[in-house]
């Protein structure tokens, strides 16, 4: 567990599942507006799916006193820590919680390579992660108007 003044990381429980799902939702419509889409992949996933990743692997929580602010999810697969659905509120970007959340996943999972990915439309989002020490290493055609950006470190 750690602490960003008020705020609390740690390992998202099950009965966190549904409001850690509802802040995906709210979390993902400026990706959506990207694509002026809003049936991508995160805005479709029910609570089913996130329930199989938290079998899988991790889930961790953001706590700002006992409501959940933002949460990423990791599983390690061959020596290669997966890294994804790093969130925060829209209301909460930009304060160093997404930061804090990715650096918690590596502490946990101190492996020799992580592995993420986004769309090439989030110039935020890569901006972002490559501040945090991740490198471009693939882009993947997905769809005519979707192009992922696999980042590494």
């Amino acid at each position: 567990m750690i602490g960003i003044g008020t705020m609390v990381i740690k390992k998202a429980e099950r009965e966190d599942l549904q409001e850690i799902l509802a802040l995906q939702y709210l979390a993902y419509q400026s990706e959506a507006r990207l694509f002026d889409d809003l049936d991508i992949p995160p805005l479709r996933q029910t609570l089913p799916d996130v329930e199989d990743e938290y079998q899988r692997g991790i889930i961790l929580k953001a706590l700002d006193e006992d409501r959940i602010v933002g949460s990423v999810r990791a599983h390690i697969d061959k020596g290669t820590v997966y890294i994804n659905k790093l969130i925060v509120h829209p209301e909460r970007q930009r304060q160093g919680i997404g930061r804090r959340l990715l650096q918690e996943i590596e502490r946990r999972y101190p492996q020799d390579r992580y592995e993420l990915f986004t769309s090439d439309r989030s110039k935020d989002n890569i901006a972002f992660y490559e501040r945090s020490g991740y490198r471009i290493f693939d882009k993947r055609q997905i769809t005519d108007a979707l192009v992922f950006v696999y980042l590494e470190k």
